[in-house]
Order: structure tokens, then sequence, then C-alpha cells
């Protein structure tokens, strides 16, 4: 599936569909270069899974875990890892495959852990069709 965005609210809107359609066990490999709108991305999915409070990457904490929507949201930002090995001090295998949704933005740093069965999606900028385009590609049908 291939999505354009034109503006931070297409990128939004995109999210919220795919959180709206999310099953428990999911795990989304979220890719794309700083400032393509992974965040954005993953306030929509948050939206999408009936999740009021503010969602914001993890960066320095690499896990927010949201649990008032439909299903739990395992938020991870992995952009701060150095070493895959880092990922089970955080306990990550408890998250992939449980009965709430992992969102990983930056996971191109960790596919060597990603399931197969991962849904990826990636974000790219296309500076000749404008500052705010973004081309959306989802491996989910």
């Amino acid at each position: 599936m291939i999505k354009e965005s034109f503006c931070s609210e297409d990128t939004f809107e995109f999210g919220r569909k795919l959180g709206e359609a999310a099953e428990p066990g999911e795990v989304y490999a979220l890719t794309g270069d700083l400032g393509t709108g992974k965040t954005v991305f993953a306030q929509g999915f948050a939206a999408g899974l009936g999740i009021a409070e503010p969602v914001n990457s993890p960066t320095f904490t690499i896990l927010k875990i949201y649990e008032q929507g439909r299903l739990p949201l395992y938020h991870f930002d992995v952009y701060r890892i150095e070493d895959p090995d880092e990922m089970y001090e955080v306990g990550y295998e408890e998250y992939f495959g449980g009965d709430g949704v992992a969102l990983v933005e930056w996971a191109e740093l960790m596919d060597e852990l990603m399931p197969d069965d991962a849904i990826k999606i990636s974000i790219t900028k296309d500076p000749g069709r404008g500052d705010d385009y973004r081309l959306i590609s989802c491996d989910k049908e």
C-alpha cells in the first residue's frame, strides 16, 4: 500500500487508519530519515487505537507504554541504541507478539530483532515535490 502525504495531517490520518485496523500482537517497523514524520505517524496510530494522551517519541527512554486505548501501544524509539543487546535490557520480547501493538521507530537499526511478520512502514521525503510531501509505503493490505 502506498500513500502520498502532502501535509502532516495526511501523515497523521494514515497512521490513524492503521491504528484503527491494528490487531493484538502486531509489530509495526517504522523507518524514515530524521524529520520525515515518524512521530506524527505514531501520534495518528495512537489516536486510531483510542489513545487520547499526548504521544511523543520515547527517544531517551526507548519505550513508552500507553494502555488506555482499545489495545495497549508499546511505542519504541531505538534511535539512541548502539547495540541490539540493549533491547534485551528493555525486555522488548514481552511486547512483540503480546496482547498489544508494538510500534518501533528507527526499526532499521534493529532489523535483526524485528519479527519476520513485522509490518514495514517507510516514510520518505521527495524535495522535488515540496517540503511537506512524503511518500508512505506499508506492506499491510
